[in-house]
């Protein structure tokens, strides 16, 4: 692939596009890039890695169910849409209210209960907009007009590396939130906002 790429600068064009694309589409806020978010900040750093790690091969997983074109497959099964779509909308407004009502972490027990690695990926299998944000980055990448493409093994372990960068930052993006809610006012008010985001981005997932 390295030998192909110096000699063909068309796929150095396409890579540069697929990395846009992919950080522009599914970069944007959702369900589960905000509830990684959320959880971080919630519950700091090191208490949202499984979560986020459940998040990330759930999405992974919608990325190779789309590649293989079995989400055509599903998608012509009209009752399956909106089973995803309920269990995503149940888990996320439990989610939401478990971050809304989580406790300052300074006064956080131990034994809390916390998001499970096992909740961010079948959260993220169920998320409406990860199959929207992926089918068309993929179908935007496979539509070449040269005669040089990218590998689908490429496309495939881009993409998969773009996942990883992209919930880490914005679990970084919430667990920088963490060190306010040691105050009390501070955590309520920051957990509702994230709660309320939550719900919000999970509507326009749902409606838009």
């Amino acid at each position: 692939m390295a030998g192909s790429l110096v000699s063909q600068p068309e796929l150095w064009r396409q890579l540069l596009a697929l990395l846009l694309a992919a950080t522009v589409v599914m970069g944007s806020p959702g369900p589960a890039t905000i509830s990684v978010t959320a959880v971080g900040a919630a519950f700091g750093l090191r208490d949202s890695l499984h979560y986020t790690g459940g998040i990330v091969l759930g999405t992974i997983a919608v990325l190779l169910v789309v590649a293989t074109g079995v989400a055509a497959v599903l998608g012509s099964m009209p009752k399956l849409a909106p089973l995803l779509v309920g269990a995503s909308a149940a888990y996320i407004f439990y989610l939401a209210f478990k971050i809304a009502t989580a406790p300052p972490l300074a006064v956080r027990a131990a034994d809390a209960s916390r998001p499970t690695w096992l909740a961010g990926f079948l959260l993220a299998v169920a998320n409406p907009k990860a199959y929207v944000a992926i089918a068309a980055v993929f179908a935007g990448a496979s539509s070449s007009a040269g005669d040089a493409e990218l590998r689908l093994w490429t496309k495939l372990t881009v993409l998969a590396v773009m996942i990883v960068v992209i919930h880490v930052v914005w679990l970084l993006a919430g667990a920088a939130f963490s060190r306010f809610l040691r105050r009390p006012v501070a955590s309520r008010i920051i957990n509702l906002a994230f709660a309320a985001t939550l719900l919000l981005t999970m509507a326009l997932a749902v409606h838009g």
